[in-house]
Order: structure tokens, then sequence, then C-alpha cells
């Protein structure tokens, strides 16, 4: 097991992780940690936000579990709370978490009202709550600090769910605007834009944590040019790159972690 590092790319930094309790957010949280990161992971399913701090821990890394629905305004805003309690400040927030489309192969016009609705309430809404208390914390504190958004290749091409990559290309120029907007306050504002990954994402939650399916896995591979399998830690170290100082001088970018898939 890997202990945290009081030299890492992120140490003595108090970072927030939407979506932590499985995918890329498991991953970013253990990874970050292993940076020296000190790490808030919030999540909708309390069972599983508490076995990534569980997981976190045991490796010797900083963390605490946090329920919270980004629909929900003030969830968000105590989650923030939370870290500055805890640790005095922010310095990253990691805006991550997200739904999938409904139903695979959904048509446009067979969303239902509710669907729609549900998917900007938790694409769209919850990172723009998650921007903004950030941004408010940022200001407050007057020395900079980071977001990193999780988009998708479905919000830069077409792929997928039409109503999906709607609210992902919302988040993407979220990001791009923001930077701009925040880049005189010292803040920096990217997102991450994964390809076809072998997560929970789309899954029942019963086989949520079950190996992918060999053939599913070939599927998966043959989407990109590198032929390989897209994995959480791929977009977790992605995330790292722009949340750490690696990154000082980029801001307002949309990072495809697709294996080539958006460059064909």
């Amino acid at each position: 097991m890997s202990a945290s590092s009081p030299d890492g790319l992120l140490a003595g930094r108090s970072v927030i992780i939407t979506g932590a309790g499985s995918g890329v957010g498991r991953a970013s949280a253990l990874l970050f940690a292993r940076e020296g990161a000190l790490v808030v992971c919030a999540d909708l399913r309390e069972a599983w936000v508490k076995d990534t701090v569980e997981l976190v821990t045991a490796e010797g890394g900083a963390a605490v579990a946090v329920v919270c629905d980004v629909t929900r305004h003030e969830d968000i805003t105590a989650t923030v709370a939370e870290a500055v309690r805890l640790y005095g400040r922010l310095d990253v927030m990691f805006n991550n978490a997200g739904i999938a489309s409904p139903r695979q192969g959904i048509a446009f016009e067979d969303h239902t009202d509710e669907e729609f609705d549900r998917l900007v309430a938790v694409n769209g809404r919850g990172v723009f709550f998650g921007c903004a208390e950030a941004v408010r914390q940022f200001k407050a504190q007057g020395d900079g600090g980071v977001i990193v958004n999780t988009a998708s290749i479905a919000g830069l091409v077409g792929w997928g769910s039409v109503v999906y990559g709607g609210t992902k290309g919302m988040v993407i120029q979220m990001t791009r605007a923001l930077a701009v907007e925040a880049a005189a306050h010292g803040i920096r504002v990217n997102c991450i834009c994964p390809g076809g990954m072998l997560t929970n994402f789309a899954r029942p939650e019963s086989d949520a944590f079950s190996p992918m399916p060999p053939e599913a896995e070939a599927r998966m591979a043959k989407l990109h040019p590198l032929g390989q399998v897209l994995t959480p830690e791929d977009c977790a170290s992605s995330a790292l790159y722009l949340a750490s100082d690696l990154s000082s001088n980029v801001t307002g970018v949309a990072v495809p972690v697709d294996g080539g898939f958006v460059a064909k």
C-alpha cells in the first residue's frame, strides 16, 4: 500500500471530490491522497463513500466522508463548509459527480420531461453549484484556487445520448467561460472529458463493482485508436495534473481522456 506523500503534488491541500463513492471519484480520492491531499469525499451513497474513505485511510491517506446530493445547493454549501472547518481552507474543487442516460440507446425524442430534468439537475446544475461555492470560497481566501470538472467526449462530439451530451457540453462551456471570468482572481478552471470507460456508470447498482464481461471490455477497447480499455485511474491521473501546480499556467481547457477517439 502507498502512504500519502508529504512532498506530493497536492501535499497539504484541501480537496473536495464529488461522486467519490465509485469510479473516477474513488480513483481520484486514492490518487490525490497518495499525493498528500486532505480529501473530502462527497457522494449521495453513504455506504459507497465510506468505503472510499476506508480505502484511502488504509493507505495512510487523509480523507473524510460527506453525504452530498449535488442537485441541492445547500448540500454543496455544507460540503465546502466542512472542508474549511476541517482543513482551514479549500484549495481544489473536483466536480466529478454525474449520471448516465436513463436507458442505453435512448432516442432524443424518447426522453421524458423527468428524465431530461434529472440529467440537467445532476450533470449541469450540480457542476454549477460546485463551481459557484468554490469560487466564493476562493475569493474569500484571496489567493486563488483550482476547479476541475468532469465532462465527457459526448460534450465534444456527437456520441451517445443527445441529452446527456448536451449536459456535458454545458459543463465544457461553463468551464471555459468561468476560466476567463475567474482568471483575475487566480482561479484556474479546467475539465476532463472521458471516453467509454469501465466503471459502474450506466450499470445496475447490483453490478456496480463487479468485473466487466470480457466481450464488453473488447468492445470498449476497439472504440479508441490506442486500442486500450480506458480506466478510472486514467481519468484520475489527468485530473491530478489539472489540480496540481504541474498545470499552473493551464486554464479553460477540456482534456479528452479517450485513447484518441475525438482525434479521428
